[in-house]
């Protein structure tokens, strides 16, 4: 039930900070290039990433034995939470600027409207660039699915996760429309870097043959551990502000 439970807030996590970054070059695109073409070529992105999941979701369970599966796995996800985790602490510390979909929103309507549009119909420049940001962010969101989903033998929970999640952000993401910055992406990767990290370890060491103490509640236990260790790097790396009151005045 642990386990469970946490794969499924880890997928649900994971898609909603993909499908912000998603949902961000959906909305430059439609507000500058016509929204029949970001729509068209969001919707092609989703085809070709269900196609995935059709193919390969099927060949990794019946032909992979699951120690190779788990190991596998669990190298994958703990060489992308620790990705996760160095860029939200790194962000979190002040050493790197924190990700502004707001900032990104504008940046794209600018480039976008820019460039002179072909005619009435479907604009291709549009449909291109709906189309590669929703399949690059959906290509990492099918790789956890897939991952999380199979090695925890809950492929169910975590593709009903990844839909809720797309649901969720997408009425939000039409309700606030520009106001993005508002989804605290910095602190949800961090938790989900922790999160994957944390699978990664368990699955990659069951993988193994590693038996851990109390199965699924052995997450916990890791969770706390790389928690603790985040929380610890974010203060080490932290730079002291400067309250001196020349700082101040300027």
């Amino acid at each position: 039930m642990t386990g469970t439970v946490l794969i499924a807030l880890a997928v649900f996590g994971a898609c909603a900070v993909e499908m912000v970054e998603a949902l961000t070059i959906v909305l430059a695109s439609g507000l500058t290039r016509g929204w029949r073409s970001a729509l068209e070529g969001a919707g092609v992105a989703v085809l070709c990433l269900v196609v995935v999941v059709a193919a390969f979701g099927p060949a990794l369970i019946h032909y992979v034995p699951i120690a190779v599966l788990r190991t596998v796995v669990g190298s994958l996800l703990l060489v992308l939470g620790l990705q996760w985790l160095r860029k939200a602490i790194l962000r979190a510390s002040g050493h790197k600027a924190k990700h502004d979909e707001d900032v990104i929103y504008r940046r794209e309507v600018e480039r976008l409207s820019g460039v002179p549009r072909s005619g009435s119909g479907r604009d291709s420049i549009g449909f291109a660039i709906s189309f590669k940001g929703v399949l690059l962010e959906g290509m990492e969101v099918v790789m956890i699915v897939l991952t999380l989903g199979l090695s925890s033998g809950h492929l169910a929970v975590a593709v009903v996760a990844a839909v809720a999640a797309v649901v969720v952000v997408t009425a939000v993401g039409v309700a606030v429309s520009r106001q993005l910055r508002e989804v605290p992406e910095n602190a949800m990767k961090l938790a989900v870097g922790t999160m994957l990290v944390s699978f990664g370890s368990f699955w990659g060491g069951e993988g193994v043959g590693i038996h851990w103490p109390g199965s699924d509640l052995s997450l916990l236990g890791l969770l706390a551990v790389y928690a603790a260790l985040g929380w610890v790097a974010v203060r080490i790396l932290e730079r002291p502000r400067d309250t001196s009151p020349a700082a101040d005045a300027g």
